[in-house]
């Protein structure tokens, strides 16, 4: 029997049915039509569909939809604000952090959820942070060099680096 879950998800309130063993993946995917978040393994290890649950890394593959219920969820789509791009966005688009982009919704949430809690990452950090996805192209380099940028972009130390070259 399907249930009515209500979620808010990037910021707006939303809801739709699911019987009671939909995985919440395929939930946002199908039901609120939000398909930047990508189905990889189903079984919780590449990390494609990664999304925040209250400020919090999940593989939405791992969880029932039902259990979102009441529950403030953030996707890829949800990182832009007012048309412009989150700095994690412009940085792996400087950088170029993706490849084919399969893995990058998933890859630029853990990536906010890392520099939320330690926004000046070392590079062993950034590299443990992102342990959860699964890259196939890229080789990791530029998506750690596109990360560290984001976290000086973040805390202003490319503004202060820019203003002392120039005095």
């Amino acid at each position: 029997m399907k249930r009515l879950v209500k979620v808010t998800v990037n910021e707006k309130p939303m809801e739709g049915e699911a019987e009671p063993r939909l995985l919440l993946v395929h939930f946002i995917r199908d039901v609120l039509g939000l398909t930047g978040t990508h189905i990889g393994c189903d079984t919780g290890h590449c990390g494609a569909c990664t999304i925040l649950m209250n400020d919090v890394s999940v593989k939405s593959c791992m969880l029932l939809a039902v259990q979102a219920e009441g529950q403030s969820l953030t996707t890829v789509e949800g990182l832009a604000k007012d048309g412009k791009l989150h700095p994690i966005q412009d940085a792996f688009w400087e950088h170029h952090g993706l490849q084919c982009g399969y893995c990058t919704p998933g890859m630029l949430l853990s990536a906010v959820f890392l520099l939320d809690r330690n926004p000046n990452p070392t590079e062993e950090e950034i590299r443990k942070g992102i342990a959860g996805n699964l890259c196939r192209c890229t080789g990791y380099v530029n998506i750690v060099k596109a990360i560290k940028a984001a976290a000086e972009k973040m805390s202003g130390e490319e503004g202060a680096k820019t203003t002392s070259s120039k005095g």
